[in-house]
Formats: structure tokens, C-alpha cells, sequence
């Protein structure tokens, strides 16, 4: 799978891959780009059917889209890299980080879980992408990535990430759907060598503090941090994750 990616920063510098979350595009981590590439090279990259890559048929499993990010690592000829993910972006980073500990130098995990004990809704969703599009659940999807707060205050903002979401294609969001349906990455934590900074939304109900807890437990060299947001922490509390980002990185 040839995935679409964008590379910014000095050439030469340690490299920072960024991983999406379901739903999105390399436009996620906007907030940090900036910043990050002061420093480092900058490799982000769009899931299978997101953004500028291609979809192929469903179902995908996480393997699928971790050995996606290394093709892409090995057609850009980059041995060692650290990864920064958000949600699905973080489970490919643990799976990365776990099958290939010689590829992965440090790790952000972001607002994720390492298991759904109970796939069924993925593939209740799944289902209902491939019947009437994902712009039939971006608002109730996106409702649940910003806090009420947010939402009041910046209705761009959201309007933005409907748009984003509306405009992944359709097969590419169901057959992610289906590879977390089947997530269970436990047995691989404990096997994961990087330094790891595990960011929690104090405010997230879809993977809330408990799961980045229980990944920070698992980790050997994990260190937990909880921020002021909802899902999509590295958004609402822009700058806090810089910061942990500038410190970790």
C-alpha cells in the first residue's frame, strides 16, 4: 500500500513520524508541525483510504496498517524513527513499537487503547459506513473528540473535523473500523523497549484514562501524563502536548 505522506524539517535531523487517528488527516496534528520541525524532520502520512491514500477492500486488521507506516519507512530509506500517535495512529505506534523495537527510538501514545474486549460496535459501525457514507456519522463521531467547552467556543473547529471525516472514503473508514474491531495489543507492551510518554484526555470518553493507565503500566519505560481535553488531546490542549512532546522528543 503506498501511502500518501508529507516531509518537512531539515534534512539530516532525527526524524518524527505522525500518526492520525481514525477519521483523519496528516491536518490533525497541525498544532505541533510547526514547532516540531524546528527541530526535526517530519514525516506524516495518511491511513489506507484517508486523505491522499488509497483504500483497498475490506477488512484491514492492525497489522495491515503497521506494516503500511514500514513500507513507507522503507521506501524512504529511514531506519529508526521516533512515532507520535493519536487514537489509531498510537495502536499502529504500539504495534511498530513491539514487532519492530529496532525501528522505533521513542514513543507518544495518545488517547488510545491497546484492546476492545467487545468489537461488535466497530462492526455496527463498519456497516453503516458502507450503507450510508461517513457523513452520515460525522457529527455524532466528532461530538465525542472535543469537550462541550470546545465545541461552544470554537464551532470551526469542529465544523473542520466534520469535514475531515466526511471526506474519507467510505471502504478505507469501514476496513479500520473492522481492524480495531479485533484489537488486542496487551501481549506486545511489555516487549515494547522505546521510552514512551502516554498522553490521557482527563475528559475523553472514548478511550478514557483508565486504558492509557493500563498501557503505561504494561510499558517498561512509560510515564503517564493527563491533560484538560477530550479524544483529541493533541487539538484542545495544543500547547500543554507540546510541551510534552519538546520534553519526551
Amino acid at each position: 500500500m503506498r501511502l500518501h505522506y508529507e516531509l518537512s524539517g531539515p534534512e539530516g535531523a532525527p526524524v518524527v513520524v505522525l500518526g492520525n487517528s481514525l477519521g483523519t488527516t496528516t491536518a490533525l496534528w497541525e498544532p505541533q508541525v510547526a514547532e516540531l520541525r524546528q527541530r526535526f524532520r517530519v514525516l506524516r502520512y495518511d491511513h489506507r483510504g484517508h486523505g491522499g491514500s488509497p483504500a483497498a477492500p475490506g477488512p484491514y486488521r492492525i497489522d495491515d496498517l503497521g506494516d503500511d507506516v514500514l513500507e513507507l519507512l522503507d521506501a524512504l530509506g529511514l531506519d529508526r524513527v521516533s512515532y507520535c500517535g493519536v487514537s489509531m495512529g498510537a495502536m499502529v505506534g504500539m504495534w511498530l513499537a513491539g514487532h519492530a523495537p529496532e525501528r522505533v527510538e521513542r514513543l507518544v501514545l495518545c488517547c488510545t487503547t491497546a484492546a476492545y474486549p467487545d468489537g461488535r460496535p466497530w462492526l455496527e459501525r463498519a456497516a453503516a459506513v458502507r450503507r450510508s457514507g461517513t457523513g452520515s456519522i460525522a457529527a455524532q463521531v466528532v461530538s465525542r473528540w472535543f469537550t462541550p467547552a470546545l465545541r461552544s467556543r470554537s464551532p470551526e473547529t469542529v465544523a473542520a473535523f466534520e469535514a475531515m471525516l466526511s471526506g474519507v472514503d467510505d471502504e478505507g473508514y469501514a476496513g479500520c473500523c473492522e481492524a480495531l474491531s479485533s484489537l488486542d495489543l496487551r501481549s506486545v507492551l511489555p516487549a515494547i523497549e522505546a521510552p514512551t510518554a502516554v498522553v490521557a484526555g482527563a475528559l475523553d470518553e472514548a478511550t478514557p484514562t483508565a486504558c492509557l493507565r493500563d498501557i503505561a503500566e504494561a510499558i517498561p519505560k512509560a510515564e503517564l501524563f493527563v491533560v484538560e481535553a477530550a479524544h483529541l488531546a493533541n487539538v484542545e490542549a495544543a500547547d500543554t502536548v507540546a510541551e510534552i512532546l519538546r520534553r519526551h522528543l
